[in-house]
């Protein structure tokens, strides 16, 4: 499971439509299935009994509406950036979770990334939304119902992190560590080919690694270009799809490579002993 933090916006849309993979409709009803955990309840908002279902473009407006209710609102860099956006994509060998297994981890997310806070009435407006196989992702407004703009707290990342490893144990998911080739072996006084491994392994790692921040943004590069109209922008967004595949082929070979340096050597036998064991007796 490998969290990633998206680069804030000032409309829902965006990021809902990219959850979604598809645009936003005032026609799509979004069911407890593609909406699996929000905050707060919606009891309050809704007007009629009757309406059981928000269309995609309702749930837009209401991650949208603080900016409406508090106008002046700002972070303390004046910068009125607020719709948080937190993807987290499991291992693609996982099994696929049910509604209330993602609902608890959307939850757990939200407290990891400050923006649930137990206790707290008047916190973030957020949503969780499992639309593409294997990923979720989780909206957020930061701007308070009580018009405090919320700031999240700076180790953010790494306690995303550490939640994920601890919903893939509690969960039984497959670790981002997980794959066909081991990991190499850090020994207490480590040869030139075990600190050479480690070296390739930091560049393959899926969580940290300098390639998996790269493979990030082309991926998202292509995300953004897609929702351009026109030939050419479909063009370009599937060029960065391939360019992204290319760099996980090239962490999956690099993690090999770091495996391979550090297998024991084969030990060659003397041909004479080789001569030896086929006499016969």
């Amino acid at each position: 499971m490998i969290p990633r933090l998206h680069e804030r916006t000032h409309r829902p849309q965006d990021p809902l439509e990219e959850a979604l993979g598809r645009p936003v409709s005032p026609n799509e009803g979004l069911t407890e299935y593609t909406v699996v955990a929000h905050w707060p309840g919606l009891d309050y908002f809704t007007l009629d009994d009757e309406q059981k279902t928000w269309t995609a473009v309702q749930w837009a407006e209401h991650l949208e509406d603080p900016y409406l209710e508090h106008p002046f609102t700002a972070s303390p860099e004046d910068d009125r950036r607020a719709i948080l956006h937190l993807s987290i994509r499991l291992h693609p060998d996982d099994r696929e979770l049910t509604g209330p297994e993602w609902a608890e981890v959307a939850h757990r997310l939200a407290r990891a990334a400050g923006i649930e806070i137990p206790g707290k009435d008047h916190g973030c407006r957020w949503i969780a939304v499992p639309a593409q196989p294997g990923r979720l992702d989780l909206i957020a407004n930061l701007i308070h119902l009580d018009g405090a703009w919320h700031t999240p707290p700076a180790d953010r990342l790494r306690r995303l992190a550490n939640e994920a490893r601890r919903i893939e144990q509690d969960l039984h998911l497959i670790p981002v560590r997980s794959g066909p080739a081991p990991r190499p072996a850090i020994r207490s006084a480590p040869t030139a080919s075990a600190q050479l491994a480690g070296i390739l392994t930091q560049l393959a790692d899926e969580q940290a690694g300098p390639l998996a921040t790269v493979r990030g943004l082309v991926e998202h590069t292509a995300h953004q270009i897609a929702r351009q109209p026109g030939a050419a922008g479909t063009d370009t967004a599937h060029r960065l799809e391939l360019i992204a595949r290319r760099l996980h082929a090239i962490q999956q070979d690099l993690d090999s490579t770091a495996a391979h340096l550090v297998q024991p050597p084969a030990v060659a036998v003397p041909a004479a002993v080789r001569h030896t064991a086929h006499r016969s007796p």
